[in-house]
């Protein structure tokens, strides 16, 4: 039995999730790793997925993405750490506190859709300056639709304007034990800003407001720059094994 048959078997062992069916993808160049392969475990899109289920399968790691729910699961590398911030314990940096403060005169509410010419502008823009190397490049509307805008059961956007400019946007959703952030865009010409922690802290004020236990940031790769800033928000709880371990 190879290491990817244990890992797999791991998952299918946990008795809560053991009739539910799970799918897995060819291996295939890592987008954030160069030199390794990565293959990814999705669940059943014929599975009948609520809130509940949802939230409990955040904490065995699995994230959303559109409409599918998703885990890495590499046969030789274990480098996506899933990791989330405990609301009640977190404590921002100075810098944040800055961040928190520079961005004052900001404007954030929620709306129940972002299937909008002037959201499809902003990510556009965003994925073009700051994404051209990834996989969501080049964009179009329909593949925006597909990943972030489609109808799910817990998503909540949170607009960020100023001037009543849209200037971010927030991808959220509320699950039964913590809200998970599964993408924010925003105008990339307001570096000094720093629109996307701006965003992150708006969610763990949400989760404190709303009494839930987490934010989710999804995985974290130690050799990865694009993660470095997560590492950033602490204290932070990462996932081993079938534990969340927390990181002072």
């Amino acid at each position: 039995m190879t290491n990817l048959d244990n890992k797999i078997d791991a998952i299918e062992e946990v008795s809560d999730l053991e009739s539910l069916q799970f799918f897995q993808t060819q291996p295939h160049s890592c987008s954030y790793l160069e030199d390794e392969t990565a293959s990814t475990v999705f669940l059943s899109p014929k599975q009948r997925i609520n809130k509940a289920l949802y939230s409990q399968l955040s904490e065995y790691g699995f994230r959303r993405s559109g409409t599918h729910i998703y885990k890495p699961l590499c046969a030789d590398c274990d480098a996506c750490v899933p990791m989330r911030i405990p609301a009640a314990l977190f404590e921002p940096s100075r810098s944040q506190k800055r961040t928190w403060k520079r961005n004052s005169d900001i404007v954030v509410t929620s709306t129940d859709t972002i299937d909008t010419d002037e959201h499809y502008a902003l990510y556009e823009q965003y994925i073009n300056q700051r994404h051209s190397d990834g996989d969501m490049f080049p964009p179009s509307k329909t593949q925006f639709i597909s990943f972030l805008g489609s109808q799910w059961h817990s998503s909540c956007y949170y607009e960020f304007r100023l001037n009543g400019q849209l200037i971010a946007c927030s991808v959220a959703d509320i699950m039964d034990n913590g809200i998970s952030a599964v993408y924010t865009y925003y105008n990339p010409a307001m570096e000094k800003r720093s629109l996307g922690s701006l965003a992150i802290l708006y969610l763990v004020r949400e989760a404190k407001k709303l009494h839930l236990d987490s934010v989710y940031l999804g995985y974290w790769i130690k050799n990865s720059n694009k993660m470095n800033y997560k590492s950033s928000y602490r204290p932070l709880e990462i996932q081993s094994g079938e534990s969340w371990i927390l990181v002072n």
